[in-house]
């Protein structure tokens, strides 16, 4: 299977994001079987959180977004992880900032709420995010079962939680997805050194997508759309601009790093999952 993340710089519109996304799908050769990895927020992003949840809010009866992704997934033959869009939650002021898997025949095979919400203060523009104001965050972890391999979720702000990371491991994921749309400031200083980390210490494929340059609301992202290897190499990346990068997944390649190195066996702590509040 080939590995594929695309990235995307997301305004608030969401038929340019459509298609964005329909452009750079349609690039993909069909040579073999290819998972595709959207960013966080790709069918709205730069506007108002306020405005994210009013999206959700339309979208509820309809679950129109849903629909155009799987449909997306289905006219290109692809296994789609929708980076994230909201979702209503129970608390009809809030959503959730969810991921959702499709396979080529446009079937939703799962999805995950963002668990971590991005509430802190950065030297850009922005100088506070505070992501709980309208978003409600998860309580679950999720593995999904694409093409016959395990394939763990996160979203963002996640990365910096390796418990999660390594209780995807745990439960069997082999690769990690990393829909993203980290500030340029963070994402400077910590977006490369905490994807190869969670790759090498879980020892599993990350395929991270990315939200990249200057959006309508003056917000700036910082791209870096990489694919890494268990063993902790940039297979390949994209800097800047729009684009789509892909490498393949070689099953091999990861039993070799874990034989050589077992650390899911040296693993003290295996036994001993976390529980989220």
């Amino acid at each position: 299977m080939q590995l594929c993340a695309i990235q995307m710089s997301s305004n608030t519109s969401v038929e340019d994001n459509i298609a964005d996304i329909e452009l750079q799908l349609a690039s993909l050769e069909q040579a073999q079987q290819q998972l595709v990895l959207l960013p966080e927020c790709c069918l709205f992003f730069g506007g108002k959180d306020k405005a994210q949840l009013a999206l959700a809010r339309e979208n509820q009866a309809t679950n129109e977004l849903k629909g155009r992704l799987g449909k997306l997934a289905s006219k290109y033959n692809v296994f789609l992880v929708a980076g994230s869009i909201p979702v209503l939650s129970d608390q009809q002021e809030k959503f959730t900032n969810s991921c959702f898997v499709f396979s080529p025949e446009g079937t939703e095979l799962g999805g995950y709420d963002k668990i971590h919400l991005f509430d802190v203060a950065v030297q850009d523009s922005e100088k506070n995010y505070f992501e709980s104001r309208y978003a409600k965050a998860g309580d679950h972890i999720s593995v999904v079962k694409v093409n016959g391999i395990n394939v763990g979720l996160t979203i963002c702000y996640d990365l910096r939680f390796p418990e999660l990371f390594r209780q995807l491991c745990q439960q069997g994921a082999k690769i990690i997805t990393v829909p993203s749309a980290f500030t340029r400031v963070t994402g400077a200083a910590h977006w490369q050194t905490l994807l190869q980390a969670r790759a090498i210490e879980n020892q599993v494929y990350i395929v991270a997508a990315g939200q990249e340059g200057v959006h309508f609301n003056g917000r700036e992202t910082w791209g870096h759309s990489m694919i890494i290897s268990p063993w902790g190499e940039i297979l390949t990346q994209l800097d800047t601009g729009k684009g789509i990068i892909c490498a393949d997944y070689q099953e091999q390649e990861l039993d070799k790093v874990r034989k050589a190195m077992p650390v899911a066996t040296h693993n003290r702590f295996k036994n001993k999952l976390m529980s989220y509040e």
